[in-house]
């Protein structure tokens, strides 16, 4: 039977193959990451970074490790390390939701475990700030990581270089973004070309469709720039870029494929990345006083008469 649907709420909701359902705004070109997660897909996404991210930073050592945005992944959870937050920034979408933790509150008291055993965190954090202006001292983090907070920055060269000032020497970086190259990524860019013709799809966007994704070879080449080394970068979710979790589901052994024969190709990204400090060099007022300082006289060979050896005078 059907049922007569209200615009009031400025909703529709659409039925997809499989039996997904996912509520939209009216336009259909309005997604956010936040709300995204939430979807079948979004699901199968985060539980694959969390699996990931816990394996990376597992053997990370230092005093003090910093999550940028998106709260709901818990990526320090597996981290030993003391002092562990985690930072949002207001003006960002993927920080809806989200509410401080309480001083009395354990590091991962607020957690729940899903259907295939990833505990994903409740969204809570310690501090608020913007990513491209840190309130941390330069030299003063031993890991950032950065779950797709480039993609969302208002400016994310500023916002990696903000990153590097606040590493320490051989600090690490960890950088999660949508691959734009992936069958993900073509569906999304097929869609937004569409809406930007006139015609509108009845499916909407597959991808959030805040910020810009960054493609894995220039994000590479921006972290040279700033003298980090990548350490190793892998890619992940081959699964085709459907809605429905039970397509997904009997989709699952793409995952084991794309890993062997395609593995660029995967819809994320994750790239490790650690700060080298490779030599100083003095410059301005430490340049000029060593400039200043008296220089011995060169030593001089004279010669003398006859078979005697040369004598040299200073």
């Amino acid at each position: 039977m059907t049922k007569n649907l209200s615009w009031n709420t400025r909703e529709s909701v659409s039925i997809w193959a499989g039996g997904a359902i996912s509520v939209m705004t009216k336009a259909g070109t309005i997604i956010g990451l936040a709300d995204w997660l939430e979807t079948p897909v979004g699901q199968y996404l985060r539980e694959w970074e969390q699996q990931q991210v816990e394996i990376l930073v597992a053997d990370v050592f230092g005093f003090h490790a910093v999550q940028l945005g998106l709260p709901k992944l818990d990526g320090l959870h597996a981290n030993r390390m003391p002092h562990r937050w985690y930072a949002i920034d207001p003006g960002r979408e993927d920080a809806q939701g989200a509410t401080p933790r309480r001083a009395s509150q354990s590091l991962h008291e607020e957690v729940r475990t899903n259907s295939s055993g990833v505990a994903p965190r409740t969204a809570t954090f310690d501090l608020q700030c913007e990513f491209d202006a840190l309130p941390f001292q330069s030299r003063s983090l031993d890991l950032v990581l950065l779950p797709h907070a480039l993609e969302l920055a208002r400016d994310p060269h500023l916002a990696l270089s903000e990153v590097e000032r606040v590493l320490v020497p051989e600090g690490k970086v960890i950088i999660i973004g949508f691959n734009p190259a992936s069958l993900w990524g073509l569906r999304h860019r097929g869609s937004k070309l569409l809406s930007r013709l006139g015609a509108r799809s009845s499916e909407g966007p597959f991808l959030p469709t805040e910020g810009e994704f960054i493609a894995y070879g220039r994000l590479r080449d921006w972290l040279r720039l700033l003298s980090f080394e990548v350490e190793t970068g892998q890619f992940g979710c081959y699964r085709p870029a459907l809605r429905s979790e039970k397509w997904l589901s009997r989709y699952g052994w793409m995952d084991r494929l794309g890993q062997r024969w395609w593995p660029v190709f995967g819809a994320v990204y994750l790239l490790v990345a650690v700060k080298r400090v490779r030599g100083m060099r003095l410059v301005g007022l430490a340049r000029e006083a060593l400039n200043s300082q008296p220089k011995a006289a060169p030593a001089v060979s004279v010669h003398q008469r006859g078979d005697a050896p040369p004598r040299i005078e200073l």
